[in-house]
């Protein structure tokens, strides 16, 4: 085996040892830095991808690795981030295992994404990453603007957002991937609105404006569905 095929799976194991290091610090008391190490568990785990093709050495071993892999960056992680915040505002001791939905559907989500062969140019269900990337900067956007840190700072807000997005994880909803087979305007309006959109929001909020781009990104994909289907 030569050593350019190891290159995939070690960016994938950086992405895995990014998740583990970031659920230390979440259960240290610190949920609002698992945010950086999702981001860059996902930047990882693109460039882990990247090389294997780059390489030509992709393989059923990565595949399998890269799964395990995003299971903890983009599942585990993310449950503990939400699990700490709502630890912090409420002295039931219970209520904050509730949240727990997000690794559980998080790993049913990359299962069937494994054997699912419609998941080539659009996603059926919202992807693990834009999961983990709402919920980690979700106490961001609760800091930002103080109406919906109101909202956020009820428990049961969480808890219930933790459940409809565990639920779309594994929906069957067509939603957009950004990958272009041309870059014309009309094949790919909506995706153009969404990286214009999502840069202005990270912009001008910074962390605290990703979870109103994966709301937009769900919203765009519902409107571009009921456009290609008039």
């Amino acid at each position: 085996m030569s050593i350019k095929s190891h290159i995939p799976n070690s960016l994938t194991l950086g992405n895995l040892l990014a998740g583990v290091i970031g659920i230390v610090t979440v259960l240290a008391g610190d949920y609002q830095s698992g945010a950086y190490f999702i981001f860059l568990a996902a930047f990882l785990d693109f460039f882990d991808g990247f090389a294997a093709r780059l390489l030509k050495v992709s393989g059923e071993l990565g595949k399998q690795l890269d799964s395990l892999a995003d299971l903890v960056s983009f599942g585990v992680l993310p449950g503990f981030v939400v699990y700490e915040w709502i630890s912090t505002l409420t002295s039931v001791e219970w209520m904050p295992y509730l949240s727990l939905t997000i690794p559980l559907f998080s790993a049913l989500r990359l299962a069937k994404f494994n054997i699912d062969t419609r998941q080539s140019d659009r996603f059926i269900g919202l992807p693990t990453p834009a999961n983990a990337l709402f919920f980690s900067t979700l106490p961001y956007l609760a800091d930002f603007w103080s109406f919906t840190g109101n909202y956020l700072s009820n428990p049961w807000t969480l808890i219930v957002i933790s459940w409809v997005f565990s639920l779309l994880l594994v929906a069957e909803i067509p939603l957009i991937a950004l990958k272009f087979k041309n870059f014309s305007l009309r094949d790919n309006v909506f995706r153009y609105v969404l990286l214009a959109s999502g840069a202005l929001a990270i912009l001008l909020m910074g962390l605290s404006g990703i979870p109103l781009v994966i709301i937009l990104y769900l919203g765009l994909s519902l409107i571009e569905n009921s456009s290609a289907s008039l």
